[in-house]
């Protein structure tokens, strides 16, 4: 299997992954019980989730009125496609 396929199994998977934190977020939230904090949350998104957080935010309607989410996660998806791309083309590519 070629390495680009690799990368993008593990970014599909990981991106799941952060999708349902979110989504197990947003129902702590609505039972009032321990929540998973702000920052932690945006690194799992920095860190190549931010399509899963985007989507986990739109989705359970979480974290909505933030603007740190709703304009820092499309920035965050942007620069994880950026490096994703920048990856590919020097492991795969070049």
């Amino acid at each position: 299997m070629k390495t680009i396929h690799y990368i993008l199994i593990v970014f599909v998977i990981w991106n799941l992954t952060v999708f349902l934190i979110y989504g197990a977020d947003k129902r702590r939230a609505v039972k009032d019980k321990w929540r998973i904090p702000e920052k932690t949350l945006m690194l799992l998104a920095l860190f190549f989730g931010a399509t899963g957080a985007f989507a986990g935010m739109r989705v359970f309607r979480h974290k909505t009125q933030h603007k740190k989410f709703t304009i820092g996660l499309p920035l965050l998806m942007l620069l994880n496609y950026a490096c994703i791309a920048a990856a590919v083309y020097y492991f795969c590519i070049r």
